[in-house]
Formats: C-alpha cells, structure tokens, sequence
C-alpha cells in the first residue's frame, strides 16, 4: 500500500508517515514548507520522500496526486490556529486552507480512484449538552470560524468520495509541534500558579497512538464516521493539567475557573467535548492506550 500523506510537518502527519514505514508500508509525505521542517529526530519521516505543496493550488494538487498514484491520502494539513481564525484577515485563508484545499485532495483522491481519510474535529458540533457525540451524529452550529471550517470541509469530502473515512478527534499532543502539555509546563516552570478551565470536558489524543489507528483503517475498507481519542474516560483541561503536572514533577498549583473566569480565547470553546468512541470496536479496530498512559509515554520522549 502506498501513502500519500499531507502535513507531515505538523504533529499527526509527523507520527503517521513514521508509523506506516516502520510497518512496511511505502508513504509519500507532504507539505507548504519547500523541504522537511519538522523535528530532526532521525526518524523515517526524516529521509521518506517528500513533495512541497500548497494544497489551496488545485492544479499542483492534481498533478501531484496524479503522479505519485497512492492507494490512500491521509490529510492531515489544515488552519488549526482557532483563535486567530476568528481575525477577519484570516477568515478567507482558512476556508482556502480548511475547505478549498481539502475539496481539491478529495477531488484528486477520486480522480486515481484512493481513499482518502480526512481528520476533524470535535469542534464540528455546537458543544452543548453532556451527552457524548457520536459519528454518526449530525452537526450543526459549530461555535466558531474554526469549527465551521472544518465541517464544511466534511462535507467536501463526504460529497465528493465514496470510499472516505472522516476522524473527529480532540485536545491533539505530539513531539513535533506546539501543544498544550509544552505550553503549560513552559508556564509552569516559571509561576507558582496557573489558571485551567474546568467546564469544558473530552479526551486528549495522542499523535503517535492515533497514527496507528488512522494506517490501520486505511488498509481496510469500512469507511465512515468515526471518533478517535485516547481512552480513560471524559475530564476537563485542568484534570488534564494536573495529572501532567504530577507526572513531570512540577509543584505549580493548578487553579480551576470557569471559561467565563478565563476569559482570553477569541473563539467560543465548546464545553462538551466528549465523543463517543464505540464505533471503533464495533468495526474491528483497536482503541488508543489510556491518556495517563499516553501522558506518561509522551512525556519520556519530549524534551521539555
């Protein structure tokens, strides 16, 4: 099985081309930067081949796809800057980005006839309630710039293809990239306080153990829906703050308020994050390891 993978300068598309070399599979990775740029951790992904791309230029886009004929496209490349996608100079970037650019890899998936694998968002649906969002869930009202982004992009993707798999996953952490692990222990290091909401509730996922899943299911054909987050059950940011905090060894005090109390994101945030990950096991695939695992593992590679 050949790959073509974008975004492999970013956290997930990083993990997902390493994941599928070592597995013996052939992945072609791409992205906007003219050569790699991501961490030079020596890894596959390091020396695999590589195609700069600018996925809002449709005819490159085509060209590229058409040449490299893979058998699958995970799409990993996106806008995912929320609160700065609420700025009116960056509202026509990301809808190029987000949903032009993922309608012209969907086209160019049809047009050698691959399946494509498209990565959402819990941001897709309207965050309200404590109900647990299932796939097959319709969405509506995302809260934000962001959000609706990318459900419009779902529906590029849903529109165009037949053989498609859309993942809804949330709160990502990789080694290759920021995240909020590496923000809040930078903090950390330098204040005896912090301040984390605890209103809005899901599940962390990591890259490397969601890449395994995402190559997993392109070798397969049960396409759909489906939601992807490490297990261990539903917690807020300041949970999530306090257990990394307790794993890396760091005293800071984690004080929980309110998003109203925070109060500095541009974008709405959606309280319920929560999604519903059975899905998963009812088609054969295997679930990502437990969070604090996840944490702990991360943890002992990052250099933080």
């Amino acid at each position: 099985m050949k790959l073509f993978v974008t975004g492999v300068c970013g956290q997930l598309g990083h993990d997902v081309v390493n994941n599928a070399i070592a597995r013996g599979y052939e992945a072609v990775g791409s992205d906007i930067q003219p050569i790699y740029s991501g961490i030079a951790d020596g890894s596959a992904v390091t020396s695999a081949p590589y195609v700069q791309l600018d996925i809002t230029d449709r005819d490159a886009v085509l060209s590229a796809i058409e040449e490299i004929r893979p058998d699958a496209i995970i799409h990993c490349a996106a806008w995912t800057a929320v609160d700065a996608a609420e700025e009116e100079e960056n509202k026509a970037k990301v809808h190029s980005i987000n949903v032009d650019g993922t309608k012209n890899i969907a086209d160019a998936a049809k047009s050698v006839d691959a399946k494509m694998l498209y990565l959402s968002t819990d941001y897709v649906f309207d965050g309200k309630g404590d109900r647990p969002w299932e796939p097959d869930d319709k969405c509506y009202a995302p809260l934000n710039v962001y959000g609706q982004s990318k459900l419009d992009g779902e529906l590029a993707v849903s529109g165009t293809l037949d053989k498609f798999f859309i993942v809804r996953i949330a709160w990502v952490f990789g080694l290759n990239g920021k995240n909020f692990i590496k923000t809040m222990i930078n903090v950390g290091k330098t204040h005896d306080t912090v301040r984390v909401v605890n209103d809005q509730i899901g599940t962390p996922t990591y890259t490397l153990d969601l890449s395994r899943l995402l190559v997993d299911m392109v070798a397969t054909d049960k396409y759909g829906y489906y939601h992807a987050t490490n297990e261990g059950g539903y917690i807020s940011w300041y949970d999530f703050c306090v257990e990394f905090y307790k794993q890396y060894g760091l005293d800071t005090k984690v004080i929980p308020v309110t998003t109203t109390e925070y109060g500095l994101s541009k974008a709405a945030r959606p309280e319920n994050s929560r999604l519903d990950k059975s899905k998963l096991v009812e088609a054969g695939f295997t679930p990502l390891p437990d969070w604090k695992d996840a944490v702990s593992r991360y943890l002992a590679e990052a250099e933080l």
